[in-house]
């Protein structure tokens, strides 16, 4: 599947396309190929992809000074009985 992206307008955009900058761009371009090719070979790629926004609503709740683990995000994830705690609830309903 091919998606046509419109150029941003960067004024002086010489100055970013550098030889530098192409070639940081074609590895990063093959690291993400990489990336999609190990993420296939998951059966459930959406438990990777869940398992990055778990870590992000721990890593932002904690700003709001709320502390849970990564072990009590995951476990009350897979069991509802487990999202009891306190400060799970207040932590995934930030992104609810």
């Amino acid at each position: 599947m091919s998606i046509y992206i419109e150029p941003l307008p960067l004024p002086n955009i010489e100055q970013w396309e550098t030889r530098a900058v192409l070639k940081r761009t074609a590895t990063a371009h093959r690291h993400l190929a990489e990336l999609k090719g190990v993420a296939a070979s998951i059966p459930n790629e959406a438990i990777l992809i869940n398992t990055l926004a778990l870590q992000e609503a721990k890593d932002s709740s904690e700003v709001e000074n709320i502390v849970t683990t990564h072990d009590e995000l995951y476990k009350a994830n897979l069991f509802e009985e487990a999202a009891s705690n306190l400060n799970f609830k207040k932590t995934t309903h930030l992104w609810v």
